[in-house]
């Protein structure tokens, strides 16, 4: 009789695994691992999970898909930046591991909606193509990453923690201000056409074929 889909332990799992990476990272996050913390078997977790990896990956999607679940309920690029904060201050473990090695193959191979999103409607307020605001947007995402992350990693509580939230909001309104007039420099090259980011199997931080190599060393 085949196995009928949990969905309850399922996500017992990425949850456990999510805990176990926030606090040792890779050596922590091992299948016997998580099973006892999701308080399961361990040939349970590999019925569902072929491997670490594949429970990585797993949890990146599915934080992927709330995130931007959360993010398209918003009208504007500000109550976006602020949702995406709120975001990763209620799920703090699977927010890390969402943006640990989020530059790298396989995670940069992946779709990243919420920050197409972002793109989308700084292109909406600027003008030009979405991919012509690549480098505005990842200002934007560093910037609430940061936050975020000062928060969380910080424990930063009361009015610490408002101030941050709204420092934050200020500097991104900041920021499209100084665009929209014209009055943002950029410094350093200019965006290179190989630099390629949110799109999937098309992003590329470098050479094509240096993030494949990359990525098959990864594997082995």
């Amino acid at each position: 009789m085949p196995r009928q889909p949990d969905p309850e332990l399922e996500q017992r799992i990425l949850e456990a695994a999510s805990r176990l990476w926030a606090r040792g990272g890779e050596k922590a996050l091992t299948m016997r691992a998580v099973a006892k913390a999701a308080d399961t078997t361990t040939p349970t977790v590999y019925e569902r999970y072929r491997d670490r990896d594949d429970i990585l990956r797993a949890l990146r999607l599915k934080t992927r898909r709330d995130m931007f679940a959360a993010l398209s309920l918003t009208r504007s690029l500000r109550q976006a930046v602020q949702c995406k904060l709120q975001f990763a201050l209620d799920n703090p473990h699977s927010y890390q591991m969402l943006m640990d090695g989020i530059g790298r193959p396989p995670s940069l191979h992946e779709p990243w909606p919420s920050f197409n999103l972002m793109r989308e409607r700084l292109a909406s307020l600027l003008g030009g193509s979405p991919r012509q605001q690549t480098r505005l947007t990842l200002a934007v995402w560093s910037l609430t990453y940061g936050t975020a992350m000062i928060i969380i990693r910080g424990c930063f509580r009361g009015q610490l923690r408002t101030q941050t939230l709204h420092a934050c909001l200020d500097a991104v309104d900041a920021i499209i201000d100084c665009a929209r007039s014209k009055h943002l420099s950029s410094s350093g090259p200019q965006w290179p056409p190989n630099l390629i980011l949110g799109e999937g199997s098309q992003s590329r931080t470098n050479h094509r074929g240096r993030d494949k190599r990359r990525s098959r060393r990864k594997r082995r």
